[in-house]
């Protein structure tokens, strides 16, 4: 039982659902990011690494959200400040719907320029700018696309329309429908590229890489990024995946839903690795090539390939509606937020938020050009945006939230939303009490700066580790309980 009437909308079904989160998840991180990370620190050991870090705090933190989402039937603040209401806790916990809700805006403000790199790239493709560049050719392209703040600005714009127009038609009129073609579109375009790249000449040396487990070639660096990704990439903490949660049926299954899209969200990672380094390994370039892999080195090698401008198209319009997708679920929090509370259309309260998006997002867009002078202790607009939502609001949400599901909140209230065997929900709630929050006290601690973390491939003693921190938080988990409860 919920503890507020249906939302207005619901997914058409559980695949709405699975669709819809899996373009939350499957963006530039998976096709951009994944790739050079992947390559920067060794393979496939680092591929191990990042599916456990997805079982063991991807997973349990995902399936808290969904729950919270379609427990509080609502936008992130009104649905953790129902739930919170329902057990009779603390209101000042409800501050960690607000502050994923903002933090997915104002991820949204700097990831809109990004995005807007992948469409300006598509039309680079199709107008054959490319034609006959060399590497240095391609350095040049990429800042010059970045220096012109009307090129860089228009872009950018581009992708704000297109968020806000498919927003404003509702969940399944704008989003279900959108991403029920675009999720399999970007599916298959993959399939292509990697059926171009088995027969590139360097399809083996690419899975090798991908799936040959080399202990040695993975730093504590690369088991830090590892865990960083396995969070990041599911939309975790940014208010995208609680709303969406809320629209979720009752009778779906959230464990089955969940695995559904984190399983989806990691086929879609290693697809994209295997459509993009058999393209690298046959033109003798570096995997680890960092950003620069998708916007330099890529359009590079497609110039070499037969039929390589047609590879490339194909390629930037899958990179472009996976920007799109990802940017869809960031504004969904706050939209949904205006329509429950503020009385007006969804289709004004996309508009409006639309507005005060592309103000902001143009502020980061500037960071490129005209604005790059514009700091405040060294960091510009951009910088600024990417710093407080990735190093503080991240992981703070995240962290607040399994501390509420695992200590604060009456446990039968989660227990009856998910539905789960108590051997599995005794499974998910040891996940969600100490290796989700452990986990994401590494990533916090790691990413300030605040120590440097070196693992090591000592298992048996992180194994132990884990163990002695298991007794001592079940022994102090009463008073952890009293003192969190306020």
């Amino acid at each position: 039982m919920t503890t507020n009437a249906q939302p207005r909308a619901q997914w058409l079904g559980r695949w709405g659902f699975v669709l819809a989160a899996t373009g939350s998840a499957v963006g530039l991180g998976n096709i951009w990011k994944f790739p050079y990370i992947t390559g920067e620190y060794g393979g496939g050991a680092f591929v191990l690494v990042y599916l456990a870090c997805i079982l063991a705090v991807g997973i349990p933190v995902m399936m808290t959200e969904i729950a919270f989402g379609r427990r509080g039937r609502g936008s992130p603040i009104d649905a953790v400040r129902r739930v919170v209401n329902e057990s009779g806790r603390a209101s000042a916990w409800s501050l960690l719907g607000w502050m994923a809700m903002l933090c997915g805006f104002m991820i949204l403000s700097f990831y809109a320029v990004v995005a807007g790199w992948s469409f300006a790239y598509l039309w680079k493709m199709l107008t054959g700018v490319f034609a006959g560049a060399g590497a240095d050719d391609m350095v040049g392209i990429f800042v010059a696309n970045n220096e012109n703040p009307l090129n860089l600005g228009f872009w950018s714009t581009l992708v704000v329309v297109a968020t806000m127009l498919i927003v404003g038609k509702g969940v399944q009129a704008g989003i279900e429908r959108s991403v029920s073609w675009m999720m399999p579109g970007m599916v298959v375009m993959l399939a292509i590229l990697i059926g171009y790249g088995v027969f590139s000449g360097g399809f083996g040396e690419a899975w090798r890489f991908l799936f040959s487990f080399n202990a040695g070639s993975l730093s504590s660096e690369g088991m830090l990024a590892a865990l960083g990704h396995a969070f990041f990439t599911l939309s975790l903490a940014s208010g995208a995946i609680l709303t969406y949660g809320s629209y979720l049926p009752a009778r779906a299954s959230i464990a089955r839903t969940t695995l559904t899209v984190a399983a989806a969200d990691t086929l879609v990672a290693l697809m994209a690795g295997l459509a993009i380094f058999p393209i690298i390994f046959a033109n003798g370039m570096s995997p680890a090539e960092g950003p620069g892999l998708i916007f330099m080195s890529l359009p590079l090698a497609f110039q070499a390939m037969p039929l390589g401008t047609l590879f490339g198209i194909l390629f930037f319009v899958m990179l472009s509606m996976a920007a799109l997708t990802s940017s869809i679920s960031m504004v969904e929090a706050t939209v949904s937020w205006l329509t429950d509370n503020k009385g007006i259309s969804r289709r004004a309260a996309a508009w409006g938020t639309g507005i005060v998006l592309w103000v902001v997002s143009t502020l980061a867009m500037l960071s490129f050009n005209l604005g790059a002078d514009w700091t405040l202790a060294g960091r510009n607009v951009f910088d600024w945006l990417d710093y407080l939502t990735a190093r503080w609001m991240m992981p703070l949400g995240g962290l607040g939230l399994v501390l509420l599901a695992g200590f604060v909140l009456k446990s039968e209230i989660l227990r009856d939303e998910l539905g789960l065997s108590p051997r599995a929900h005794a499974l998910w709630l040891f996940a969600v009490r100490y290796l989700a929050p452990l986990g994401i006290l590494v990533i916090f601690a790691d990413a300030l700066g605040v120590a440097r973390i070196e693992f090591g491939l000592h298992w048996p003693w992180l194994l132990a580790t884990l163990v002695v921190i298991t007794l001592i938080g079940e022994l102090a988990c009463p008073r952890l309980r009293r003192t969190l409860q306020g």
